[in-house]
């Protein structure tokens, strides 16, 4: 199995990844952007922006500002940055950047931009082929792997046998997995779980209850079943079935339901304060964070004109986000719809 590992990105989520390989005994190859993040690590062992409770043995871990060399010293690579900067990130990266290695997507979000799921960019533009491409959805919170509280992370791929390769390398203790091949579906649901534990915060801030947040998710989980059924089906044509997805499983219901509870969810976060009434920019400024839904409800929103799912709530979060639609006007509108 390949063992050289490079990690793109760190924040959160990309320091938990890197915890869990390295408690592995797993030697990291990882692009760190900011070079006083790099020495502080270096000199203190931790990451001190994210995640500042776990420490690293270093003798594990090559440290580089330089995503091109990561990429090149690599056989398999894991991203792990908000997709709205994966573009930038990759740009330096040559056309032939990704032959013959494994990537492995932890990116819950759109190529910005585009639209496009990771797999479909990271295809056109350096021609990786799908056997190559495999996906990390949850339900998992990067504070509860820093806290080695037991968590489950599903790993999809093309092909079963790489995808337990991949899997295998994350196995431990504190962290079990799960493996299928559905690749299109999970990223969807990672994508559209983000949006909706928005307005489940957008929900809390005006001070709804748990009687209608529990009406709330139950809605969600359909709209998010219709959208992936309306999206393959605009891609596969009309008369042809759909492909089958198993949604009450871990990575459709389990990271819904934990996304738009958790009171670690950043995007529940997010939607709470601006159920209380802040400002999207003051939002922003206050979390100094990415939240994927902000940009998610946008791309979504543009796809779905064209595949035209029936998807009221995610409609809704868009037009608060992004229109300036007052919340108490969207969600008295939403109470009216719900089955």
């Amino acid at each position: 199995m390949d063992n050289h590992i490079g990690i793109i990105g760190s924040g959160s989520w990309a320091t938990a990844l890197a915890k869990i390989l390295t408690d592995n005994n797993r030697h990291i190859h990882w692009w760190i952007r900011n070079e006083d993040t790099i020495r502080h690590m270096q000199q203190r062992h931790h990451n001190k922006h994210h995640l500042n409770s776990v420490y690293f043995d270093t003798r594990l871990l090559q440290l580089n500002s330089s995503a091109q060399e990561v990429v090149a010293a690599s056989d398999t690579i894991i991203l792990a940055v908000p997709s709205a900067f994966l573009r930038s990130v990759l740009e330096s990266l040559p056309a032939d950047a990704l032959k013959g290695k494994k990537v492995v997507s932890a990116i819950k979000g759109l190529v910005s931009g585009t639209n496009q799921l990771i797999n479909d960019y990271l295809a056109e533009t350096f021609g990786l082929p799908p056997e190559q491409y495999f996906t990390i959805t949850g339900p998992c919170h990067a504070e509860e792997v820093a806290n080695e509280k037991l968590s489950y992370l599903t790993f999809s791929g093309v092909e079963p046998d790489a995808t337990e390769n991949i899997a295998a390398m994350f196995n431990n203790s504190y962290l079990q997995t799960i493996v299928n091949r559905d690749v299109t579906g999970v990223q969807f649901a990672s994508v559209l779980k983000n949006i909706y534990a928005m307005g489940a915060g957008i929900a809390h801030g005006l001070e709804y209850g748990d009687n209608f947040q529990s009406v709330f998710i139950t809605n969600c989980f359909r709209e998010m079943q219709e959208f992936l059924e309306k999206y393959e089906q605009a891609q596969t044509g009309s008369g042809q079935e759909p492909a089958v997805h198993n949604y009450n499983a871990s990575a459709y219901l389990g990271d819904l339901l934990v996304t738009c509870y958790s009171l670690h969810s950043r995007n529940r976060t997010f939607g709470n304060m601006i159920g209380k009434g802040y400002s999207v920019k003051a939002t922003q400024l206050e979390m100094n964070m990415v939240a994927e839904g902000y940009y998610a409800s946008r791309s979504v929103f543009e796809i779905n004109k064209e595949i035209g799912a029936y998807m009221p709530v995610a409609q809704k979060v868009y037009a608060i986000l992004w229109e300036q639609l007052h919340p108490e006007e969207a969600y008295m509108e939403l109470e009216k719809g719900f089955i």
